[in-house]
């Protein structure tokens, strides 16, 4: 996955909760109203929420997962090579020290 994957689903994702939060909103806003077509459309609207909450959360699993594969492959690797990841964290160390420096 590459950075515009994830800020693509970051975007839906918010995008997302946003139509939920509104969509909860109407919910609550015609709770008082009666009639056929309204409490259909209410229904309705409420199984799309529940199922949306449910594919969010599925989503966010996913992305916890994948968090977790790379924490552990990470883990492997530095125990694997020490004195590898040590080289890589002091390289970036001096990058950014320079780059703070010319500020």
């Amino acid at each position: 996955m590459d950075y515009d994957d994830t800020v693509t689903k970051d975007k839906l994702v918010a995008d997302l909760k946003v139509v939920m939060s509104d969509a909860e909103e109407l919910l609550r806003a015609t709770a008082s109203q009666a009639g056929e077509k309204v409490v259909a459309a209410r229904a309705r609207i409420e199984e799309s929420m529940i199922d949306a909450k449910r594919r969010l959360a599925d989503l966010g699993s996913a992305a916890s997962d994948k968090a977790r594969v790379a924490a552990r492959a990470t883990d492997d690797f530095v125990h694997e090579n020490p004195w590898k990841a040590v080289g890589i964290g002091a390289a970036i160390g001096v990058i950014l020290g320079m780059l703070i420096s010319r500020r």
